[in-house]
């Protein structure tokens, strides 16, 4: 049965657009408060925003059942649409996509070393595939909790071995500084804490209490916290990025096109690859929408790294996070129009 979709729930596109606004508006008349919470920072992860993450992932985690896990691994398909769109197609489409247009379709408005830098932080973008906001996207569309952790936790393996060569291959340099705090830190803090934390708050709280009063008591307390903590994260975020947003506005424009184009190219290509598998829209859905999506935290924390806070690389990746949520809440909607596409039987 279709979940109905609650006043908060229908205008959430409103509120993420309000939440960007009164960040940007925090960055820009109150630099005090990011500049406060820019100290509870480790391995260019930000601990404020590493805790809303956190909360937004838990009760999806609580819905997951250790046995439903396992049985994941008996169900290829879905991991073979994530991992090979992710992998073998979303970088190289990114740079080509990023190259038409920041060297040749805008090459009069954008000067040749800055084009430059804006590749760059596109292909870092590209080489990126979301891990921890994907939850929220499942979550809004129905998915499959289990095997939507199960294909996260196959990315973030992999990101630790291919981001390196992939963004060395494609920039054409060797001494690319992935900081790998990050990745483990991340991959800790997003999966490894909010996974546990549901495992065991599932079996304690069903022991004690039973199934009834953990489906129909517990889980509904939960309903509203990831979408409150998907608000309270964009507004941190912004408060840091406002500035830059403020002051490069038409350059923003353009370097929004083919980030646009990007993220509706790997949908289709995952979303359409699922379908013509027969695989039900529980997994199709978060499977394209991990690729579709980007892992923004260690785009931005290697574009800061390798060529500075103020560069173009670094715009990109932080353009990145501005038209993510709008662009992926809008296929988030599109997968939920279209579940009548798929098949119900369970995935192969």
């Amino acid at each position: 049965m279709r979940k109905k979709i609650s006043f908060f729930d229908k205008y959430l596109s409103i509120w993420v657009i309000l939440c960007i606004i009164a960040g940007v508006a925090v960055g820009k008349f109150l630099p005090a408060i990011p500049n406060t919470l820019s100290r509870f920072e480790y391995a260019n992860v930000s601990i404020p925003v590493a805790v809303l993450i956190w909360l937004m992932i838990y009760p999806m985690m609580l819905k997951v059942d250790f046995a439903s896990i396992v049985n994941v691994t008996k169900k290829p398909k879905g991991l073979t649409v994530t991992t090979v769109t992710n992998w073998l197609i979303k970088p190289f489409t990114m740079y080509g996509i990023a190259f038409l247009f920041f060297k040749i379709v805008f090459e009069s408005f954008i000067p040749a070393s800055l084009s430059t830098e804006y590749l760059a932080g596109a292909v870092l973008l590209g080489a990126a595939p979301c891990t921890a906001m994907v939850f929220v996207w499942s979550y809004l569309s129905d998915g499959d909790a289990a095997y939507t952790l199960v294909q996260v936790a196959v990315n973030d393996l992999i990101i630790l071995f291919a981001f390196t060569p992939i963004v060395a291959f494609l920039l054409g340099i060797s001494d690319v500084a992935v900081p790998y705090k990050t990745l483990f830190l991340s991959v800790v803090l997003f999966v490894v804490i909010p996974f546990s934390a549901g495992y065991i708050s599932r079996v304690l709280i069903i022991k004690k209490k039973g199934i009834h009063y953990f489906e129909n008591v517990f889980l509904k307390r939960f309903n509203k916290v990831t979408v409150i903590g998907l608000l309270l994260t964009l507004v941190i975020i912004f408060a840091f990025q406002g500035e830059i947003i403020l002051g490069n506005p038409v350059h923003i424009a353009l370097i929004a096109v083919p980030l646009v184009i990007q993220t509706f190219l790997i949908f289709i290509i995952a979303y359409g690859w699922a379908k013509a598998w027969k695989l039900p829209h529980s997994i199709a859905a978060p499977g394209a929408m991990i690729g579709a999506s980007n892992f923004f935290e260690l785009a931005v924390a290697v574009a800061i790294s390798l060529f500075g806070l103020q560069s173009g690389a670094t715009l990109v990746t932080v353009v990145g996070v501005l038209v993510e949520v709008p662009l992926m809440l809008t296929l988030v909607r599109i997968a939920n129009n279209t579940k009548g596409w798929f098949s119900q039987v369970p995935a192969k």
